[in-house]
């Protein structure tokens, strides 16, 4: 692909604020297509496990048209990822031609998604937990505090002990899992207008984005990045209120979110100590002002600290499972090397 001359003038910011822009347009369509649906007719609510906005009688065209879109967007997306790695490799200020394309093809298939709803209807909610869209998310985020212990740390700058390879490996291919988490949950759901499938739409558009700008500067911008970190606090926080009011879970949502900012997060945007000590302090404030005007002071603690324990313990289990395929690819590679060392009649007993 040879470079495009007007890519070069695009810089990090203005990349970004282009992006953000087209994204909030998206999800404005989105709304005002949205309104075509209010006649669908869905089954009655069940509870936590069960996703409302799912037809009462799929059909095989209705199956068909969410999981083949979803492969082909997941494919093409991948395809895209393994191309830079292979053929562009290097960093650059503006957007390098596969940028133009990604983010092409990511909007041809935001389109496809809104034709596909508007005709069948249903995504991949239809087969799969609920918990499944949920978990890819929260296995993004979990990702990128693994990959970024080594720059800002995992609790109040300080490194946690993980290995370089484990951390390595997660840097190397973390865009295709990050991929397949935006593109996952962005196939599972209908383009329906809700205020809580809004404002997810919105935080996928920004994903797929952030996914289409790899090996440029606007990828790696510290405050862009953070600040996908922390739209899931939006995002569960509104969602909390729209569902349940404002005497409902909304607090360890937002408090629980904000405190892996506090913890982690906050200490890779080269703020200094005094400010980091503010942001702490404020938020700890908030937290007891909050729950005492709740009347819940006394769970406190035990609410805000969950999201984060999670999280953490998540890091802990990603690492192992890592670090346990690396040591067994290591010992499959010593296992060759031996044999290859091995006299015919020897390597053929073994």
């Amino acid at each position: 692909m040879e470079r495009l001359s007007w890519t070069r003038t695009l810089t990090p910011a203005r990349t970004l604020a282009l992006g953000v822009a087209a994204s909030a347009l998206l999800t404005g369509l989105v709304w005002v297509l949205g309104r075509r649906l209010a006649g669908i007719e869905l089954l009655p609510d069940q509870g936590a496990s069960w996703y409302y906005w799912k037809l009462p009688e799929p059909t095989f065209w209705t199956r068909l048209s969410a999981w083949t879109g979803y492969a082909a967007h997941q494919v093409a997306f991948w395809g895209l990822i393994y191309y830079a790695q292979t053929r562009v490799r290097r960093y650059a200020a503006g957007l390098h031609p596969v940028n133009v394309v990604a983010l092409a093809v990511n909007a041809g298939f935001v389109a496809l998604h809104t034709v596909q709803t508007h005709l069948f209807y249903d995504g991949l909610a239809q087969d799969v937990s609920i918990f499944s869209s949920q978990g890819s998310v929260v296995l993004l985020l979990v990702v990128v505090l693994l990959m970024e212990n080594r720059r800002r740390g995992m609790f109040a700058g300080k490194p946690a002990p993980l290995g370089r390879q484990v951390v390595d490996v997660a840097r190397r291919y973390h865009g295709y899992l990050f991929s397949w988490a935006a593109v996952y949950t962005f196939w599972y759901h209908p383009m329906e207008a809700t205020g809580g499938h809004l404002i997810g739409f919105f935080y996928m558009f920004l994903l797929l984005l952030q996914g289409s700008l790899f090996l440029t500067r606007a990828h790696t911008a510290r405050w862009w990045t953070v600040s996908l970190e922390l739209m899931v606090a939006v995002h569960g926080t509104l969602v909390a209120v729209m569902t349940s009011g404002p005497d409902g879970a909304w607090p360890m949502f937002l408090f629980g979110f904000l405190g892996v900012f506090v913890l982690t997060q906050m200490h890779g945007l080269g703020l200094s100590a005094g400010v980091r000590w503010v942001l702490a302090a404020a938020y700890v404030g908030a937290v007891v002002v909050v729950y005492a005007l709740r009347g819940e002071l006394g769970a406190a603690a035990g609410e805000v600290v969950r999201i984060p324990l999670i999280e953490y313990a998540l890091v802990g289990v990603l690492a192992l499972l890592v670090w346990l395929v690396l040591w067994a690819v290591a010992g499959a590679r010593g296992r060759r090397t031996r044999e290859r060392g091995l006299p015919v009649s020897e390597r053929t007993s073994a």
